[in-house]
């Protein structure tokens, strides 16, 4: 069963000279990238194990070229002069392989294309990975050691002073200046 990832209404195809140098591709060297060779629907579709780029015919859902997508991430190269275009490997059914540029008409959908190859990828190395005897490994973000309980135990409060600037108005009207108001505290639950 296939699971779409991403999909781009609109992407443009292009023709990609040969790289002159090992810095990478600039979209720049494409020639006038508002004449595409192709212009069609792009979608990131998921097999069981494996990813494959399909730029698809948006009518009748025909395909133009497929990419097939791994782990490295190799059949993808973002270029070097714009967010919104890519280099892509594209494979025939008989394993013959050619190096095309696409564009998206808008930042945001090059963002989400280059997200969903990201999020696949990482789901796939965790996969690969499988399960540990130890279970799922924690955040690097978070601190290690138990989680400390910083709640005020019962009957204690927290009394926190506001410096009160000079003037007529008192404490509540400086603060109203300065663009808030404390409202007052609850009332207690507790009655003595």
């Amino acid at each position: 069963m296939d699971t779409s990832l991403f999909i781009a209404r609109e992407c443009y195809v292009y023709r990609v000279p040969p790289r002159t140098s090992a810095g990478g591709y600039r979209a720049s060297e494409w020639g006038d990238v508002n004449k595409s060779l192709w212009k069609g629907s792009l979608r990131i579709v998921e097999f069981s194990e494996r990813c494959e780029i399909r730029l698809e015919d948006p009518s009748s859902e025909e395909l133009f070229a497929a990419a097939p997508y791994d782990i490295s991430g190799k059949a993808v190269e973002a270029v070097l002069d714009s967010s919104r275009y890519f280099v892509v490997r594209v494979e025939s059914d008989q394993k013959q392989s050619a190096y095309i540029g696409i564009g998206f008409p808008e930042r945001t959908e090059a963002f989400d294309f280059n997200v969903a190859l990201q999020d696949w990828t990482r789901r796939r190395k965790s996969a690969m990975q499988g399960p540990t005897d130890s279970g799922p490994k924690p955040s690097p973000h978070l601190p290690a050691g138990p989680r400390q309980d910083f709640c005020l135990p019962e009957g204690e409060t927290l009394n926190v002073k506001l410096p009160a600037l000079h003037s007529s108005g008192g404490a509540t009207q400086s603060a109203t200046r300065k663009g808030f108001v404390l409202p007052p505290p609850p009332p207690s639950s507790k009655h003595t």
